[in-house]
């Protein structure tokens, strides 16, 4: 198998170990050779070996890992070193030094990958700051990238001797805790399904919850009635594998031929992956997905329980792998060959009271913030319901005054009504402007004569002016009102 296509073989599971696994396994030797009894195995066809898909960190910086990975691996110095770099000092940061040594397009290369990716983290920065209502807020990028310790922010141009070593520590720190935080999250499941079922039986009716209880007690007797358990990496339990999943003789059992075997990848290690596999005949006496009473979530524990009970015993330099020589001491142990019984999680409750209790105190908390902030949200939903109103009823007093002055606009006064006296148009003299009149009259009078009342006053005026029409017809036109006392207002 070629350097190239054996190094991507190597990189498919060691992403999940760290990179300080990683980068051992780029110059990985070899498999083994082994002798197999070729009437008991069917031999393979022979077919151009294709490297395995990659496995996902769950890293946020999983892309960059790879492909800072990818172009170290180009490098012949940097394998060099590699090979002859123990695992302590890969985690130091000594082989970060040798970064210097890389040829020119590597590094080139390199940095164009770390620009990249602080491209990208500040377009993360400005989606979460948008999300967040911060649209018109200065972001300061520079202060943000802080919190990702993988990189160094200062320089966001060029790849440097810091970058690898900051990259390294990050990558072996996040993925070192990776089974701690798995065993978190089950923890956290598991009280709260716990949790549930509590909050539901407290729904029901005393009859209701002693059926449920009883239920519930027959589903846990029926998941715990299963076939022994076999202790994993226990020579019954590799033997069981050797039987049923192989198909060979336990009689005939080789811990070597079974190693090389089981060893996928041909990297001459078992890594957490090719474990796991070794396990499934164990957990499917004890969980089948068809079963109401067999939780998966609580599968995919125990697989992990087992896996690093196994890391535990065979990987004595805890580089998180298992080496041929490694597994073939641990084959000579006592535990190996008499090994205790193995306790399943329906066992081992994965909580204790205190956290139990913590957890339901942690809950109730939130619960109550989230009620009071259920509160909050209705007050101010009440005063914008308020305000609402009153801008709508403002609304309506503005239409109505609107409508008001277009009804004024829209008014239009029609002209006096004429009155034709032989012919010619004389307007119509109302009441106002007799008044008018009168007053005029009496005050160019000087007031000689006695007051009389206003209506005999203008009864007088009207026969006087029927007397008298000749002097208002030769009125030279326009000048009648001046001739008749100027009865029209100005």
């Amino acid at each position: 198998m070629g350097s190239r296509i054996h190094v991507k073989m190597c990189l498919s599971r060691a992403f999940l170990t760290g990179w300080a696994l990683l980068l051992v396994h780029l110059l990985c030797p070899e498999a083994v050779p082994i002798s197999i009894d070729k009437t008991k195995v069917k031999e393979a066809e022979n077919q151009p070996e294709e490297p395995p898909a990659s496995v996902d960190t769950g890293l946020h910086y999983d892309r960059y890992l790879r492909e800072v990975i990818d172009f170290l691996e180009k490098d012949q110095h940097f394998r060099e070193k590699l090979h002859n770099t123990d695992m302590e000092d890969i985690k130091q940061g000594k082989l970060a030094k040798e970064l210097d040594f890389v040829s020119h397009h590597v590094r080139t290369k390199l940095d164009e990958l770390k620009r990249q990716e602080v491209s990208r983290l500040r377009t993360l920065i400005k989606a979460k700051q948008d999300l967040e209502g911060g649209n018109d807020i200065a972001v300061d990028h520079q202060a943000l990238l802080k919190q990702f310790e993988y990189l160094n922010h200062m320089n966001p141009h060029t790849f440097e001797v810091d970058d690898l070593d900051r990259l390294i520590k990050s990558a072996t720190n996040d993925l070192e805790n990776y089974d701690k935080e798995r065993h978190e999250d089950f923890k956290k499941y598991e009280m709260m399904k716990e949790h549930d079922r509590q909050v539901h039986l407290k729904t029901l009716d005393e009859d209701e919850r002693k059926k449920e209880e009883e239920h519930y007690e027959e589903m846990r007797k029926k998941h715990a009635d299963h076939p022994k358990v076999n202790h994993p990496g226990s020579q019954n339990q590799l033997k069981e594998v050797w039987e049923e999943g192989d198909g060979l003789d336990p009689e005939d059992f080789d811990p070597k031929t079974f190693f090389n075997l089981h060893d996928t990848n041909g990297d001459g290690f078992f890594d957490e992956q090719e474990l796991e596999a070794l396990f499934t005949k164990e957990l499917e006496k004890i969980y089948d997905p068809t079963n109401e009473e067999d939780d998966m979530v609580e599968m995919e524990e125990e697989r992990l329980r087992m896996r690093e009970h196994v890391m535990n015993e065979v990987d004595t330099n805890k580089d998180r792998l298992v080496s041929l020589d490694e597994f073939l001491v641990a084959t000579k142990k006592k535990e190996f060959l008499e090994p205790d019984s193995w306790e399943t999680l329906e066992q081992n409750q994965a909580y204790t009271d205190e956290e139990m209790r913590e957890f339901e105190e942690h809950l109730a908390q939130q619960e109550q913030d989230l009620n009071q902030r259920a509160v909050d949200l209705q007050k101010q939903r009440d005063e914008l319901q308020r305000q609402q109103e009153q801008l709508n009823a403002q609304k309506i007093e503005l239409q109505q005054a609107v409508e008001h002055m277009e009804r004024i606009k829209t008014q239009k006064i029609d002209p006096p009504p004429e009155v034709h006296v032989e012919g010619n148009a004389i307007p119509e003299i109302h009441a106002v402007d007799d008044q008018l009149a009168f007053e005029h009259e009496a005050q160019s009078q000087g007031h000689q004569d006695a007051p009389r009342h206003p209506q005999e006053t203008l009864q007088e005026h009207h026969e006087q002016q029927n007397q008298d029409p000749q002097t208002h017809q030769d009125a030279p036109p326009g000048h009648q009102d001046v001739a008749q006392g100027q009865h029209t207002l100005p």
